[in-house]
This record gives structure tokens, C-alpha cells and sequence, in this order.
């Protein structure tokens, strides 16, 4: 009876230190790190036992001299937002956010900062611009392509030095291919991206996306019309962008087409926006 009872007792002392697991601590990845146990096997630890580290920068400087990898600290740092990682946010200011994919306007500064998210414009029709002309001087002079999406002015309002981030769906764990662009529109990087200053009329916008002459068929935003850009990737399918020159008042839009020609102008997909 003896013998049975310091078993029971044994074992209600396994269970209760097996169901109270325990915590790691700073020091422990420390002396993880300083057995070499290999930077793989300590982040495995961390994200399974659940760790969450809120580090300090002279906690960051401190662990680097105690020998800790710039891994396992990152690991560390990212531990603290493990349990919001797959939150997303609309209007989150912060990159690092996840937010459903798309084309995001950063509006505001400081605590008034969020995101705009600009839902893409379908081109509603093609229009042709100089066929007078180009009738009467068989083909000598030009005749332009257009594409024109509805509206006199865009939803969105931005200032003159914009910023723009691209959230692409590999960002996004478990999204499906580019669906902000649809099923057959495959873009991953704000360079297959065109932006271009739109020809505001009373009840829609225009932007050339073709050129034709006697010498043929030009598709697409021709160089003197597209505006110069620039992108950082900011992490995995997240780009910062802006223009690399600030923008004058009136409308804009980073265009995307999938093919050339007018079926491909009748395809386009704008991400439509006006500076005031």
C-alpha cells in the first residue's frame, strides 16, 4: 500500500511539471546559443514552445555580444507579434501588417496615418484620338489609342509626394495567385506597372496606351508618357513605391493590361487616384 501510494505520488508530480510547461527566458537562448546548438534548432524552440520576447534595442545590442545570431534575435523580435500575425488590417499605416492584396495610398502622417486602398478601374471602352488625320495623310500623321475609365475625378486624394505600397498575395500566406488583379492578371512587382497622368475630361479619364502610323503599330504607354518610379521591397510580396519626381495636380493611375492592342487596352486595369 506504501509502494502504491509514492507511485501515485511520483506520478501526480510528472503530471503536474509536464502540464505547466516552461518558459524560456533570454538567458536560456543565450546559453542555447553558446552551446552552438545551431540557429534552426533554437527558432524551432522558440515557435514551439510558444516564446514571445519584447526586446528592447540595448536588449538586441546586449544578446549580439553575448554571441547570439542576428537569426535568433530576429526570431525573438518577431515572437512578439506572433499572435497577430495573420490579422489583417485595411487601413493599417504600418507595411509589416499583413493586409489583403492590392494597391494601398499612405494618407496622413503620425497618428493620423492609415491606408487607402485603390480598388482597380475597369477600362469601360478604347477610343481612337487623331483619325482625320491620319485618314486624309494615309497614315503619315498619327492616330492614338486610348483606354477610358468612368468619372470625372478619381475616389481616392493624395498630396503631391505620395506613397504607395503593393501588397502582393505570396505575402499573404494561404491567398490565391494575384486575385486583386483577377484570376488571369500574374503580377508580382510594381515594375510591370505603369504610372501615367490621365486626361481628365467632365465624365471620364483617358490615358494613351497606343500609337499607330504607316509605319506600324505601337501598343502600350509610350516613354515620353509613363512617369518615372521608385520601389523598395519592404519584405516578401510588400513594396514601398512613389514617383521619383513629385507629382503636379490632376489624375493619375499605375496601369496594368495583359495583352497588346485594343483587346489588351479593353483588358486594362487602372489604379486610379487624383492629386489636389
Amino acid at each position: 500500500m506504501k509502494k502504491l501510494t509514492t507511485t501515485l505520488a511520483i506520478a501526480t508530480v510528472l503530471l503536474s511539471s509536464s502540464a505547466v510547461a516552461e518558459e524560456l527566458t533570454i538567458d536560456d537562448i543565450v546559453t542555447l546559443s553558446g552551446i552552438q546548438l545551431g540557429d534552426e534548432a533554437i527558432i524551432a524552440k522558440i515557435r514551439a514552445d510558444g516564446a514571445s520576447f519584447d526586446l528592447t534595442t540595448d536588449q538586441m545590442i546586449d544578446l549580439k555580444r553575448r554571441g547570439v545570431s542576428s537569426e535568433v534575435i530576429a526570431a525573438m523580435v518577431n515572437s512578439g507579434v506572433a499572435d497577430t500575425a495573420n490579422e489583417m488590417s485595411m487601413d493599417s499605416p504600418d507595411p509589416m501588417v499583413p493586409h489583403p492584396a492590392g494597391v494601398y495610398l499612405l494618407q496622413g502622417s503620425g497618428e493620423t496615418a492609415k491606408m487607402a486602398r485603390i480598388d482597380p478601374t475597369s477600362a469601360s471602352q478604347t477610343r481612337t484620338g487623331g483619325f482625320l488625320g491620319y485618314a486624309l495623310t494615309g497614315g503619315l500623321a498619327s492616330m492614338s489609342m486610348k483606354v477610358s475609365i468612368p468619372g470625372g475625378s478619381a475616389r481616392i486624394q493624395s498630396n503631391t509626394k505620395p506613397y504607395f505600397y503593393f501588397f502582393f498575395d505570396q505575402a499573404e500566406q494561404g491567398a490565391a495567385a494575384a486575385s486583386f488583379l483577377g484570376a488571369t492578371y500574374l503580377g508580382n512587382s510594381p515594375a510591370e506597372f505603369q504610372l501615367v497622368e490621365l486626361d481628365g475630361k467632365k465624365d471620364r479619364r483617358e490615358a494613351k496606351v497606343g500609337n499607330v502610323n504607316i509605319g506600324g503599330v505601337k501598343t502600350g504607354v509610350m516613354d515620353k508618357d509613363r512617369i518615372p518610379i521608385e520601389y523598395d521591397l519592404i519584405r516578401p510580396g510588400v513594396y514601398r513605391v512613389k514617383a521619383a519626381d513629385p507629382l503636379e495636380p490632376g489624375e493619375y493611375g499605375f496601369l496594368y493590361s495583359v495583352a497588346g492592342g485594343q483587346a489588351g487596352a479593353a483588358g486594362a486595369r487602372i489604379f486610379d487616384f487624383s492629386v489636389r
